[in-house]
């Protein structure tokens, strides 16, 4: 056995072009022009074949690593002696195509210009695989206008000039061919020839010139003959299957493309992939996996990020018979929230009473004189309109914290919990200082009802300066309710009940509500927790205050 080296053949006057696919690791058994690693330039993208048969030893290169002509991209073990070794320079030389474009382009008139393929090497019929532009574009010369694929590689056919495509001959699926025309250029200057092309043709130049002498190849390497050929994005040390003009796109967006479910031909990923991406993340429907990664574990998490001993990992169908059910996605993506406001926020509680017996009195009665209107008055609609009025006079309980400064909001946005099938869900009342409680009552129906059926929207979640989480409806008496980042309080409501209160003279019965405002000790003191939930429960006692 003896061991060569394979090195990157001339790939014209490239300088440097990036390693985006490993198709081969060590150990592999690869038979001569088989494709090794897949490079790539801003323009094109090419497969860097074996000059010979064998076995690869060790891999050279890395994803991402930059490589130019003569580069080493791996050593290869072939049957023979060594002085019947063949490097790949030689081959390079047979590789590289000298590629001439005589008249790529042909002006069809001094306005209008054919945009035709050029000389693409010894390809034939390769793929339209992408179109980049489309009838009524402004483009610039040498701006790609299509991408073409064989099965060896992928490139872009540029514009010869700048103007304004009037029209495309190709379409998605067609087989062109050098000469076959593109499309027609409006307003570009004539030219008898396109100089781009003469710069791309050698870096998409088929590898398949004249084969190193023929050695001979150990039996186990006769498998080769066998070996599929090679698909695209197929390779677990791919990067994924996309044109450099889609890359560029994706990393101007910071997009990961790995990500990206491709709906192209053979999987490849087009820019509407990367922006129906990109949509799904902004409205919250899709998560990237640094999203995943960095935020804090639910439950199942194993605490190691907080310095704790591992989370418990038990075996409970051993005790007895299970149901294992997924976390719906609301959950989860809430679940990781709470998380990281619980730990992250010094958060205190303050429980108190409220006596709204006048108030439910005056409540009731309303709901009997709008009978007819189909809006039911809620007392959580009451509790919106207090809370209003105590934010405007604490507004620190209004704000959220940026770094070392207190923002605080002159908007008074209020959300409120909503107890969904698929989980926790917070409709927000926007400009809730600017509208009645029949008004705000009838909102809340609304948003509750969207929010039961799934259909609420993220801006319909977003923006709230304070929340509201009411238990009014099930029961208990005081909790602790996490604050929702990045607000700075939030307010815990149970169901009121009848109570005896001293006036002074005899115990009374009295409706009382209780209340639970949790806080933000980095903004708020315990003093003025203590006044805010003071001032709430005179505003719910006597709701003229609000006027005030």
């Amino acid at each position: 056995m003896a061991t060569i080296e394979i090195q990157v053949p001339d790939i014209g006057d490239f300088d440097e072009v990036t390693v985006i696919e490993l198709m081969v690791k060590a150990g592999d058994t690869v038979r001569a022009e088989q494709s090794l690693i897949t490079v790539e330039s801003d323009k094109a993208s090419m497969e860097i074949p074996s000059s010979s048969a064998g076995v690869v030893k060790e891999v050279k290169v890395a994803l991402g690593d930059k490589v130019k002509q003569g580069s080493l991209v791996l050593l290869l073990e072939v049957a023979g002696s060594a002085s019947a070794a063949v490097a790949s320079p030689p081959v390079a030389a047979a590789v590289a195509a000298t590629v001439a474009v005589a008249a790529a382009f042909a002006p069809a008139s001094p306005s209008v210009v054919e945009m035709r393929i050029p000389d693409i090497g010894d390809f034939k019929d390769v793929t339209v695989i992408e179109l980049l532009v489309k009838p009524g574009d402004a483009v610039a010369a040498e701006q790609s206008l299509i991408t073409v694929e064989s099965d060896k590689a992928s490139m872009e056919i540029p514009a010869p000039a700048a103007g304004v495509v009037q029209s495309l001959a190709v379409k998605l699926g067609d087989k062109v061919n050098i000469g076959d025309l593109v499309g027609l250029l409006l307003g570009a200057a004539a030219s008898s020839a396109a100089p781009v092309a003469a710069a791309l043709a050698p870096v998409i130049a088929a590898p398949a010139a004249a084969a190193p002498a023929p050695v001979a190849v150990p039996q186990s390497a006769s498998v080769c003959a066998t070996v599929p050929a090679h698909t695209p994005g197929a390779s677990v040390l791919a990067m994924p299957h996309a044109s450099p003009s889609v890359r560029k796109f994706a990393r101007e967006l910071g997009v990961p493309l790995e990500e990206v479910k491709g709906q192209g031909a053979k999987g490849r990923i087009t820019q509407e992939d990367v922006q129906d991406f990109t949509k799904a993340v902004m409205a919250g429907a899709a998560q990237t996996k640094a999203q995943v990664t960095n935020a804090p574990k639910a439950a199942g998490g194993s605490g190691s990020e907080l310095g704790l001993i591992p989370w418990p990992k038990v075996d409970f169908a051993k005790f007895g018979p299970i149901e294992r059910k997924e976390m719906s996605r609301i959950k989860k993506i809430s679940g990781a929230n709470l998380l990281r406001n619980a730990i992250m926020i010094p958060a205190v509680t303050n429980h108190d009473d409220a006596d709204i017996t006048d108030l439910e009195a005056f409540r009731v009665s309303t709901n009997k004189e709008n009978e007819k209107s189909g809006v039911k008055v809620t007392m959580l609609a009451f509790l919106i309109k207090a809370c209003v009025a105590a934010l405007k006079k604490y507004p620190e309980f209004n704000s959220s914290l940026d770094g070392d400064a207190v923002v605080y909001k002159n908007y008074w946005h209020i959300g409120f919990a909503a107890d969904t099938p698929n989980g926790l869900m917070v409709p927000v009342i926007k400009d809730a200082d600017q509208k009645g409680v029949l008004q705000i009552s009838q909102e809340m129906g609304e948003l509750a009802k969207k929010a039961r059926d799934g259909k609420l929207s993220p801006a319909e979640m977003s923006g709230a300066s304070f929340t509201i989480s009411s238990l009014g409806g099930i029961g208990g008496r005081y909790f602790t309710p996490i604050i929702n980042a990045p607000e700075v309080a939030i307010l815990g409501v149970c169901r009121s009940t009848i109570e005896p209160i001293w006036d002074g003279k005899a115990f009374l019965p009295r409706l009382m509500l209780p209340l639970s405002l949790t806080w933000d000790h980095r903004v708020i003191d315990g003093a003025a927790a203590a006044r805010f939930n003071v001032y709430l429960g005179q505003i719910l006692g006597d709701f003229r205050r609000v006027l005030l």
